[in-house]
């Protein structure tokens, strides 16, 4: 549609890691930064990459949702793999004080207690256990190399 502005186009960007701690509650405070950046969205949690849960603000679900449409109308043998993915996702809506509550399903599921690491990826967060988020980084930084000239000219 002619003069849609996608999030990329209007300037949601979430850069940067931040190390919080969830609360007794289960609650998990937002970076102001990010905060900032999607003010007065409601967002949705998922663990699309195992093992991080991915905070995904509404308008850049919408998008997804598009695209998990236009994949199950051309894939149906792909429906078992969406059910499996968005059964454990879930709306999520910061406090007055900025905070989330992540489910204990999906706590459980990206081994989070106590500090979690938040990483701004452009359009979406990113919620890790810290140690898991060495570990995947080290695993991989042999490969980084021959990323950056593809975005960094």
């Amino acid at each position: 549609m002619a003069g849609t502005r996608t999030p990329a186009s209007r300037g949601l960007k979430f850069l940067g890691s931040y190390l919080y701690q969830l609360d007794e509650k289960g609650r998990l405070s937002l970076p102001a930064a990010f905060r900032r950046e999607a003010a007065d969205q409601r967002f949705v949690l998922v663990q699309a990459y195992p093992p991080a849960l991915q905070l995904y603000p509404e308008s850049t679900w919408a998008e997804v949702e598009e695209r998990l449409m236009e994949l199950l109308r051309h894939q149906p043998e792909a429906r078992m793999w969406a059910l499996s993915v968005l059964a454990n996702a879930t709306e999520v809506v910061p406090d007055g004080q900025g905070r989330i509550l992540v489910p204990a399903r999906l706590k459980e599921a990206a081994e989070l207690t106590g500090s979690v690491l938040l990483v701004g990826l452009v359009n979406r967060i990113e919620l890790w256990n810290p140690e898991r988020f060495e570990e995947a980084v080290a695993a991989k930084a042999a490969e980084f190399e021959r990323f950056a000239p593809q975005i960094f000219r």
